[in-house]
């Protein structure tokens, strides 16, 4: 009787090699990062609940860049750790 053969194993491999590269992309110092992209008084509006909700003393948050956008729109990646110890 003949042993079955062994499954394909290429879309496990994809899927393995494509997590790898994901993480590798990401910066490895802890913090959790969120980009935004909305005008002017939402991105405030978004960044004092980051703010109320993740305290800086405590989560280290901050606006880690922004850019203005043109019409008045804003571009922000703000910062946080992921729990406050």
């Amino acid at each position: 009787m003949r042993t079955p053969a062994r499954p394909p194993l290429t879309g496990l491999k994809k899927r393995l090699d494509e997590a790898r590269a994901e993480r590798a992309r990401l910066p490895r110092d802890g913090f959790l990062r969120e980009t935004f992209v909305l005008p002017r008084n939402d991105a405030r509006q978004k960044a004092r609940e980051w703010f109320d909700r993740w305290p800086k003393q405590a989560y280290w948050t901050e606006i880690e860049s922004w850019f203005e956008r043109p019409g008045d729109v804003i571009e922000f990646t703000i910062r946080r750790l992921p729990t406050a110890d």
